[in-house]
C-alpha cells in the first residue's frame, strides 16, 4: 500500500509504468515481417553503423520498409534527407516499434523495454573500447545510478540482443566479457560505418566535401573529438565538457596555415561559444556523422574517444590531448592497455606540448609511423570496405532463408 500511495504521488511514475504495459502488450501482435527500425544515439543522429546498413539496404534491398526513430528535436536532418521516420517513445512508436522484424541500434534502449519474441534486436554498438566498459567498470560515476544498478542494466539489456557487431577480435573479446554477450552470437565483420571511409577517400570528395561544409582548401584540417567526463554532467544523459585548450595561443601559432573542426560528443550538453576564432575554429558538434570530418581532416586531435580506432583506418598522424589522463585512468574508467605507453601518437598535456606535437607533424610524408601502422594491423584488418554487405548477408538475408 506504501508503494501504492508513492507512485500516485508521482504521475510520470503511473504514466512510464502504463507505457511499460502497453508495450510489451503490443509485442504480442503480430510483427510486420518487412519492417525495419533504425536508431543512432538515442535518436539524435543520422549516422554511424544504422546509418551504413540502412543505405545498403535502402539501395540493395528494396524488399524492406526501413524507419529511423528519431528524438524529435533534430527532425529536420531528416526530413531534409526524406528519410522516413517515427518519433521516439510517441504514442505512435509504442504501437510500431514493438511489432517490427529488426531493430537496428547502436546504443541502449531505455531499461523498461522488453524485446518481443519476433523481433530480432541488432546492436551494431559504436566503438572499440579504450575505456573500461560495463561490467569492467570498478566505479560508476555517472548522475542516477549506482554502480550495481547500471551493471545489472546493461546485462539485462544485452540480453535482449540477437546479434552484437564486433569490429576486431580485441573487441569481441571485451565484449563478451564486459556486456556478459554470447561469442557466438558476435558477428566480428568490422564496422560497416567504416566502409566509407576505405571507398570514399578519395582527393575528389575530399575536396567536394570540404566545399559542401565550407572549410578552405588551401588550409590543413585539424579535427579536435574529445569524449565527455562521467562526472561531469549538468543531469542523467546531459554532461557538461570544459574546454582545456587555448584557441587564442593555437590560432597565433597555427592559424596561417591550419584551421580546426571541433566536434563534441553526441551526450555533451552545453555549446562552446567559438564565434571568436572565425575562420580558424568551426563547430561541427551538430554536424550528423563524424565521417565526413575523418575524411577531410588531416590530423586527429582527441583524448580517450574510441574515435581513433576508426580514424586508424585512413593510417593519418593522431595527436592525444590528455590534460586529465591522471583522473581518467585512476578514478573514473581506467584503459584496456597500457594507453601511455602504447598509443599510435603522441600524448601531450597542454597548450604549448600540443602546438609543439602538431608542429613536429609531416603531412607531406605519406608513410604512416610504425606504431600507428601496427595499431591498424591490429584494430583495422577487418575494415576493407564490405563490412555491411557481410552483416546484411548474416542478419537479414540469411535469416530470410531459414
Amino acid at each position: 500500500m506504501r508503494k501504492l500511495f508513492k507512485a500516485i504521488r508521482k504521475p510520470g511514475v503511473i504514466i512510464k509504468r502504463i507505457y511499460h504495459i502497453l508495450f510489451n502488450l503490443v509485442g504480442f501482435l503480430p510483427k510486420r515481417e518487412n519492417l525495419i527500425i533504425f536508431e543512432s544515439f538515442l535518436g539524435k543522429q543520422y549516422s554511424d553503423n544504422p546509418r551504413a546498413i540502412y543505405e545498403y539496404l535502402r539501395d540493395h534491398h528494396t524488399e524492406y520498409d526501413l524507419l529511423w526513430s528519431i528524438d524529435k528535436r533534430y527532425k529536420q536532418t531528416f526530413e531534409e534527407l526524406n528519410i522516413p521516420t517515427i518519433n521516439r517513445l510517441s504514442i505512435k512508436w509504442l504501437f510500431v516499434m514493438p511489432r517490427a522484424h529488426y531493430w537496428v541500434i547502436n546504443s541502449r534502449m531505455p531499461y523498461w523495454i522488453r524485446k518481443p519474441n519476433h523481433t530480432v534486436y541488432l546492436q551494431t554498438w559504436h566503438g572499440t573500447p579504450l575505456k573500461k566498459l560495463a561490467g569492467d567498470m570498478e566505479e560508476v560515476h555517472m548522475p542516477g545510478t549506482t554502480t550495481e544498478v547500471y551493471k545489472n542494466s546493461f546485462f539485462k539489456e544485452a540480453r535482449n540482443w540477437d546479434y552484437l557487431i564486433s569490429p576486431n577480435p580485441y573487441s569481441t573479446t571485451i565484449f563478451e566479457r564486459a556486456f556478459k554477450y554470447e561469442r557466438k552470437k558476435i558477428l566480428e565483420t568490422g564496422y560497416p560505418r567504416n566502409d566509407f571511409l576505405i571507398n570514399y577517400n578519395t582527393k575528389e570528395y575530399i575536396n567536394q566535401m570540404k566545399e559542401t561544409l565550407g572549410i578552405p582548401k588551401d588550409k590543413k584540417v585539424i579535427l579536435y573529438a574529445p569524449t565527455w567526463r562521467d562526472n561531469e554532467y549538468y543531469a542523467i544523459g546531459k554532461y557538461k565538457f570544459t574546454l582545456n585548450i587555448d584557441f587564442d595561443q593555437l590560432k597565433r601559432s597555427l592559424g596561417e596555415e591550419y584551421v580546426i573542426l571541433l566536434r563534441l560528443h553526441y551526450l555533451i550538453a552545453n555549446k562552446i561559444d567559438v564565434s571568436t576564432y572565425k575562420d580558424f575554429v568551426f563547430d561541427f558538434s551538430a554536424h550528423d556523422d563524424i565521417r565526413e570530418l575523418y575524411i577531410i581532416s588531416d590530423l586527429l586531435i582527441t583524448d580517450y574517444s574510441s574515435v581513433f580506432f576508426d580514424y586508424l583506418c585512413l593510417k593519418r598522424p593522431i595527436i592525444f590531448y590528455t590534460y586529465d589522463i591522471d583522473t581518467y585512468r585512476d578514478k573514473l574508467r581506467g584503459f584496456y592497455f597500457d594507453f601511455e605507453r602504447d598509443a599510435p601518437g603522441p600524448l601531450v598535456k597542454t597548450t604549448d606540448k600540443l602546438i609543439e606535437a602538431i608542429k613536429k607533424v609531416d603531412l607531406a610524408s605519406a608513410a604512416p609511423s610504425e606504431t600507428l601502422l601496427r595499431f591498424h594491423k591490429k584494430y583495422c584488418h577487418l575494415e576493407n570496405g564490405f563490412s555491411t554487405e557481410k552483416v546484411v548477408k548474416s542478419v537479414f538475408l540469411e535469416r530470410a532463408t531459414e
